[in-house]
């Protein structure tokens, strides 16, 4: 972390003291641990190990390299190889930024993991120098390595991306965050605005820690916020650290930001002590800016926290599975419709938000035959709305049986499906009744039925006249059909098939269907009765088959029942009326 002017530190340090209550240095048990959010299930645990190895790495590069990693030092060079080669071994697209107006010329570390719409970006970012005086292993390998460590368990992991992650290693911060302000001023207005948030991890391991969070309350934050209150730590807002940090750098350009912290020099307060543990009245980390800012200088707890707060924030920001993102369903009514050449048919295109926010909607259709367009009004929709889709076919349209599928395009593509009938004609509808002997009172021509289904019987009357159609109600296992073969006219504006149904059973179940009636028009079903929609009298059942204008198909009543207690299934007056 930049050091800030001695003034400014010591007006810090005396607000802290006079809003502190009575120093006390005994640490109390940790508050209960509460259940982790959602999302934070589907998040990896960073292994603290790991973060470990890294740290010790640059332990080992700075005691190589003149006991520093200061910007435009050996160790700092050798600290960005380090990083740059851990990220490309594990497939990260990485660019070493040299910034020209740092005080020590030196290179950020700019790492992105290719998936994920690139102009729909989280980064996050640590700064990777240290201070001549030691090196800086909490200040500020601790935040480096946590990075790290994160970047290569999201490639191993390798999940869906909704959003792309930026990772950054930063030059020159200790000199006044110049390598981040280089970075920012280098991004065009277009590729600021792709970074929807920034998020700073500068010096997360702190020997006497609190736990802190840059702008605490901002919906930027929550991510960080939820895991750390999972743990019961209830974090506070880093007073401290406001200015002094490369988030700051983001913050100036209009990009949210937050991040983690564990405190630098400021002293912990007896209330901190009180609810985090340590020591109050001490510095939360003793050896800021010293040389005994090693290896020995790093609380693994806290180091783990962080970790897996920097987990749970990428799954939860830019994973698939995290925060539901953007999404909506199509759906066509009806789903088929018959048109002649010369003429038009329409249908209702609904969208429907399934996740997160509504969004915009752009309707298309693709299948349709020579001779055949297809508009939409609106052409495009807010999810939750609805189109008018209008089908029309010229007097030279191909003929037959057409799958058109409608596609919604957003932040996804959804689709539906729409069979369209195209038959001859120019529009003129002869219309009529369709079906022959409907209500069964000319005999059983043109039907086609099982022995005695068509009958005139008393122990089931009909609903007008004296035949009718009465499937099963024997109280054993059969199967009785009746069926007919129609035609059915182009060019009409309205086809509705329709007939009563009276249902009697035996049957005393209220949630099983022993027995069935399927009502089909060709290898359609149209619908399925049972024992479960018994009614005293006839009731009307109708539907709309406009899908099989211009074709001969069949008309099929199929009932089955099981080996005991009688269903009968009792239809007259059929019709099927073309207008």
């Amino acid at each position: 972390m930049k050091r800030r002017t001695l003034a400014i530190a010591a007006v810090t340090a005396v607000t802290l003291a006079l809003a502190a209550p009575p120093a006390s240095a005994t640490p109390t048990a940790r508050p209960a641990t509460a259940a982790p959010a959602v999302a934070a299930l589907a998040a990896p645990d960073v292994s603290v190990s790991n973060v470990q190895a890294h740290l010790a790495q640059f332990q080992s590069i700075a005691t190589s390299n003149g006991g520093n990693r200061r910007a435009g030092s050996a160790g700092y060079t050798a600290s960005v190889a380090y990083v740059k080669s851990k990220l490309q071994a594990a497939g990260y697209t990485v660019t070493e930024q040299t910034c020209t107006t740092c005080t020590y010329r030196g290179n950020n570390v700019i790492a992105e993991w290719p998936q994920g719409p690139a102009d729909d970006v989280i980064m996050f970012g640590a700064h990777l120098d240290g201070v001549a005086a030691g090196p800086g292993i909490n200040d500020n390998g601790s935040g480096s390595s946590v990075l790290l460590e994160n970047a290569l368990v999201l490639a191993q992991q390798n999940p869906g991306m909704t959003k792309r992650v930026r990772f950054a290693w930063w030059n020159g911060e200790e000199q006044g965050l110049q390598g981040s302000k280089f970075y920012v001023n280098s991004l065009t207005t277009a590729q600021k605005g792709y970074i929807k948030g920034y998020y700073n991890f500068d010096m997360v391991a702190s020997t006497n820690g609190g736990y802190f969070i840059n702008r605490v309350t901002s919906t930027t934050a929550a991510p960080l916020k939820a895991y750390w209150d999972s743990l019961g730590l209830s974090p506070e807002e880093n007073t401290e650290g406001q200015g002094r940090s490369d988030d700051y750098s983001f913050q100036q350009a209009g990009i949210p930001t937050s991040g983690y912290a564990m405190g630098a020099s400021a002293r912990k307060t007896s209330a901190q002590a009180s609810k985090w543990g340590g020591t109050a009245n001490a510095a939360y980390d003793p050896c800021y800016h010293a040389s005994c800012d090693t290896t020995s200088n790093i609380n693994a707890t806290g180091l783990n926290r962080s970790a897996d707060g920097v987990a749970y924030a990428i799954w939860d920001l830019a994973v698939g599975g995290g925060t539901p993102t953007n999404d909506f369903s199509v759906a066509v009514s009806p789903t088929a419709g018959g048109v002649a050449r010369g003429g038009s048919a329409t249908a209702t295109v609904s969208t429907a938000t399934t996740s997160g926010s509504a969004q915009t909607v752009a309707l298309s259709a693709s299948g349709a035959p020579s001779g055949v367009s297809v508009s939409f009004s609106p052409s495009s929709v807010t999810s939750g709305g609805s189109a008018t889709m209008t089908v029309s076919a010229s007097s030279s349209a191909a003929l037959g049986t057409f799958t058109l599928t409608v596609t919604g395009t957003g932040s996804a593509t959804r689709t539906a499906s729409y069979t369209l009938t195209v038959t001859g004609g120019t529009g003129s509808c002869t219309g009529g009744q369709v079906v022959g002997n409907g209500g069964f009172e000319s005999g059983t021509s043109p039907w086609t039925a099982t022995t005695g289904v068509i009958t005139n019987s008393s122990s089931q009357p009909a609903r007008t006249g004296s035949y009718k159609a009465w499937l099963n109600g024997n109280g054993s296992t059969s199967t009785d059909t009746l069926s007919q073969s129609v035609t059915v006219p182009a060019g009409c504006s309205s086809y509705t098939l329709a007939f009563y149904l009276h249902i009697d059973t035996a049957e005393r179940t209220t949630t099983v269907a022993y027995d069935k009636l399927v009502v089909q028009v060709g290898s359609t079903t149209l619908a399925t009765y049972s024992n479960l929609n018994k009614a005293t009298g006839y009731t009307l059942r109708s539907f709309d088959v406009g899908a099989y204008a211009g074709q001969t198909v069949t008309l099929k009543f199929t009932g089955t029942e099981d080996s005991s207690l009688q269903t009968s299934f009792v239809i007259d007056d059929v019709t099927l009326q073309a207008s």
